[in-house]
């Protein structure tokens, strides 16, 4: 007769499988969200119980059921220009500057944590919206996520209406996008400048080289102090003198030699002042 473990064993094993393979790590007063997460995955495969999904995640040999738990434990909030300021920042203040000191025509921006794409699609039809300061430049967005589904449904660029109602102007909305049947899709002009990739920000394979100016926000409070570091670290490798770094309100970067300070004018903004180049570690920028 098949034992069964308790609620609590069964949450534990999963928090454990989301550390184990994300990195993200859910505290005690955050495991009740777990099977509240899960409760439509279950419903849809037919598992009565958490202990029934454990008992079918060590028989997937696919890994497709694992791939949809862990995406379903993940936290996809997203919105189009999500913290408005933060974006207005970047459109006047952050973007300008990297143009004026750019040594040739070449922009690239990597939106880390990338989650279902509104980030990355926000930053380039604000490059559309910036006119002709960008014709002849070569600009590349890459954008990358753990959740290979978020990743998905990042490039198709399909949207519900309610995505559509939750920051994104007006305008933008008229000249981006297109009705379908099931929402909204974004058009192939803004579709072809993002590059989304599955990948892990402690580990990065497919994201390369470095880069004017990073977003990693609402990311770097989901790890433990350690992974923190690990995640810092690389972000300061793939920066350079003068990358601009964009973290969530409230997060802090850890780490031993600082890489980045913080604009002291911009909220949540940093710019690399001792950059790393591909080797050794950063620590918390100078509070203002």
């Amino acid at each position: 007769m098949l034992m069964m473990s308790s609620p609590s064993c069964a949450v534990e094993r999963l928090a454990e499988l989301l550390s184990r393979h994300t990195g993200q790590a859910l505290s005690e007063s955050r495991r009740w969200r777990i099977e509240t997460s899960l409760r439509p995955l279950m419903r849809e495969r037919g598992f009565s119980s958490l202990d029934a999904l454990l008992i079918a995640l060590d028989c997937d040999r696919g890994g497709v059921l694992l791939a949809q738990t862990i995406d379903a434990m993940l936290n996809h909030e997203s919105s189009f220009f999500r913290d408005i300021n933060v974006f207005s920042a970047i459109e006047t203040k952050v973007l300008p500057r990297i143009h004026e000191a750019a040594r040739d025509k070449s922009l690239r921006i990597w939106c880390a944590g990338s989650s279902t794409g509104q980030e990355a699609y926000s930053i380039a039809m604000m490059i559309k919206r910036m006119g002709d300061v960008w014709d002849g430049w070569r600009v590349n967005i890459q954008a990358s996520d753990v959740s290979s589904v978020a990743i998905e449904k990042a490039r198709r660029g399909r949207y519900a209406q309610m995505d559509m109602q939750r920051g994104l102007p007006i305008n933008d909305l008229l000249r981006w996008f297109s009705p379908v049947d099931d929402g909204w899709q974004v058009s192939d002009e803004i579709r072809e400048m993002v590059t989304f990739q599955a990948d892990n920000l402690l580990a990065p394979r497919r994201i390369t080289g470095t880069f004017d100016l990073i977003l990693c926000r609402n990311v770097l409070f989901y790890f433990p102090e350690d992974k923190r570091g690990v995640a810092c670290d690389q972000l300061a490798r793939h920066a350079r003198q003068g990358t601009y770094l964009v973290l969530g309100a409230g997060e802090m970067l850890t780490g031993g030699n600082a890489a980045f300070s913080n604009c002291r004018e911009l909220n949540c903004i940093y710019v690399a002042d001792k950059p790393q180049s591909l080797t050794g570690p950063i620590s918390r920028p100078i509070a203002s």
